[in-house]
């Protein structure tokens, strides 16, 4: 992508160990024990501290899911265009407390600003007068502008396929947790934190994070009691 634009390009691979470091202070700033919000929290923070090095403001991409039916859970929607449109509705009234809480926090963690270009109002309007069913769409697999039997932010992949590769257009996309590696290496980090030889379950997670919050504040509880938590909404029945 750096290449086919012109920018500077830089890289920061972090480990295991740099992960169990800095996750209290991400969960400090980030002011949640949400166990997704945390997860996609850690390479935001390191995303945003490489980035601090070198400007003071970041474009981010928020906004563009909840408008285009981005996320996987969204590809269970696809025989309901109806519940899907509300279920993006539902997402994008949520997003004051939930993802945009950890872009803010995390980035001026660290005296970055983001900006949100997805989320001007104009684009939301325009976004939202759409079709769910050219949002997520049924496609051939097998066909070269396709992320499966059903792609998502189908509409946004084409508004731009003339500006951008194919095979960076038509991509599958990955969870930021996933798709940068971090939940491979948070798995390790919190097994040298817990001392325990076996991956933690999604419950004792949720745990340790909340512990790691309560111990770096004075009335934990009222943090806890105004986070937001991040929840995928229910399709419809047929």
């Amino acid at each position: 992508m750096a290449a086919h634009i012109g920018s500077d390009h830089h890289e920061r691979a972090f480990t295991a160990e740099e992960v169990a470091e800095v996750l209290p202070h991400v969960i400090y700033h980030l002011e949640s024990a949400d166990v997704d919000l945390v997860r996609s929290a850690i390479p935001t923070h390191f995303a945003a501290r490489l980035a601090r090095a070198h400007v003071k403001a970041v474009l981010t991409g928020e906004g563009a899911d909840e408008l285009f039916a981005g996320y996987a859970y969204h590809h269970a929607y696809i025989d309901h265009p109806r519940a899907l449109a509300d279920e993006l509705t539902r997402a994008l009234n949520a997003m004051h407390n939930i993802n945009l809480q950890r872009v803010d926090r995390i980035t001026m963690g660290v005296s970055l600003e983001a900006r949100t270009p997805f989320l001007d109002r104009d684009l939301i309007d325009f976004a939202q007068s759409i079709p769910a069913t050219l949002k997520l769409c049924r496609t051939d697999p097998e066909a070269a502008e396709s992320t499966g039997p059903t792609t998502e932010k189908w509409i946004l992949r084409k508004a731009v396929a003339d500006l951008l590769p194919d095979d960076l257009v038509w991509r599958k996309k990955a969870q930021f947790d996933e798709g940068s590696g971090t939940l491979a290496l948070l798995t390790r980090a919190l097994q040298q934190i817990t001392g325990s030889a076996n991956p933690l379950d999604r419950t004792a997670e949720a745990a340790l994070y909340e512990d790691i919050l309560r111990g770096q504040y004075r009335r934990p509880d009222r943090i806890l009691a105004a986070a937001g938590a991040w929840e995928a909404g229910r399709v419809a029945a047929a």
